[in-house]
């Protein structure tokens, strides 16, 4: 018995796109029924596209202050991630590291951890104003804190967790503290490391949400907490459409790296 691979690949890829199709088609119809209500305000998506083609059609328009199109508040908040994910992934994969070769420093580094890890974003925000006394910074600081905890634990794991052979391996070859580090250390645990990085670019651009909604002038959160005081839904469900895209682009790129980079069994 012969099994058309053609017919079967053509299957799986009908399957990969109408499965897809009517989830949204059925998100859609009960957003629509939800709308019909009369005690409710909510736009129905027809309203909504209504309401913000303008927004749609043209996301570049640029005519200053902070009259913008979608692509210059996304590439704003998108600027704040990158230096506050960039810099918790120097920062936590470092100290991941360390805390799992040197005893003393883990003792240390460890109730710290435990102590503030918990913390949500929003409760950094005041300290983080009162440290930078500008928006900015203080934004970056928010991104910055909230995602360094899962780098460092998923680094400290994936060293943890290394097989004694690598190890012994390494004596054997009488290699360096710079050759065992690049050579045994690093690839033994880059899948640990991106599975931390990915879950910190998730929570990097939550943080960043939050923290422009009350420190910055624009992007995203801005954007939304300043349609929320014009009482402006259906621009605020199309900004919560794009930051869900955007957050979904994110997380397949990681996983794409990720792929990528990392030895596949």
């Amino acid at each position: 018995m012969f099994i058309n691979t053609k017919h079967l690949l053509s299957s799986r890829q009908i399957q990969s796109i109408i499965a897809p199709t009517f989830g949204i088609a059925a998100l859609l119809i009960v957003w629509h029924l939800l709308s019909l209500n009369p005690q409710t305000s909510l736009p129905s998506p027809f309203q909504v596209t209504t309401d913000t083609w303008g927004l749609i059609i043209d996301p570049f328009f640029n005519k200053r202050g902070n009259n913008k199109g979608f692509f210059w508040l996304i590439l704003a908040s998108l600027e704040r991630v990158t230096f506050g994910y960039s810099l918790a992934a120097i920062v936590g994969i470092s100290i991941g590291f360390l805390i799992s070769l040197n005893k003393f420093i883990k003792e240390a580094i460890d109730p710290i951890i435990q102590l503030l890890r918990p913390v949500a974003p929003l409760a950094w925000l005041p300290l983080a104003q009162a440290i930078f006394l500008k928006p900015d910074p203080s934004a970056i600081f928010v991104i910055f804190i909230t995602a360094i905890w899962p780098i460092i634990l998923n680094t400290a794991l994936g060293v943890q967790l290394i097989p004694r052979d690598y190890t012994n391996v390494s004596k054997i070859l009488g290699l360096t503290v710079f050759e065992n580090f690049f050579k045994i250390l690093l690839p033994a645990t880059l899948p640990y490391i991106f599975t931390g990085l990915r879950i910190a670019l998730g929570l990097s651009w939550l943080a960043v949400v939050a923290a422009e909604m009350l420190l910055a002038y624009d992007g995203i959160g801005f954007f939304i907490i300043d349609a929320y005081n014009n009482s402006n839904i259906s621009e605020i469900i199309l900004a919560i459409i794009y930051l869900g895209g955007v957050g979904l682009l994110l997380d397949k790129i990681m996983a794409y790296l990720s792929f990528k980079l990392t030895p596949q069994e």
